[in-house]
């Protein structure tokens, strides 16, 4: 048995935010909703092929969205693909002002 000590940090629920990327809260819904894609995808269950002829979305980008190359994707778009894959899709918005932590690192609560 390993007697080192591991320091756990818990994250702020945004991996994104916690690795310092640009636009985290983008990058982080956008994830959100390609895993609602992903998991209507997988309970019906279609492939990429199906799904484009369900929906008219190239099924190029079904596989992209598997892949998690969601760089080619806006918000709205996936949001149209859920909706075409007949998901009703609510968001809700909080806005929270970031504050500073002791170290200089701004953070959310």
């Amino acid at each position: 048995m390993n007697d080192e000590v591991v320091e756990i940090i818990r994250g702020s629920g945004n991996v994104f935010a916690d690795f310092g990327r640009p636009n985290a809260a983008v990058e982080q819904l956008k994830a959100l909703l390609a895993a609602e894609i992903i998991g209507v995808m997988d309970v019906r269950p279609l492939t990429a092929r199906k799904a484009e002829e369900l929906t008219g979305i190239a099924a190029a980008d079904f596989s992209r969205i598997r892949k998690t190359k969601l760089d080619r994707f806006t918000i709205d778009r996936l949001m149209t693909i859920l909706g075409r894959l007949d998901q009703d899709v609510e968001v809700v918005v909080t806005v929270r002002p970031y504050h500073a932590c002791a170290d200089g690192i701004t953070a959310r609560p």
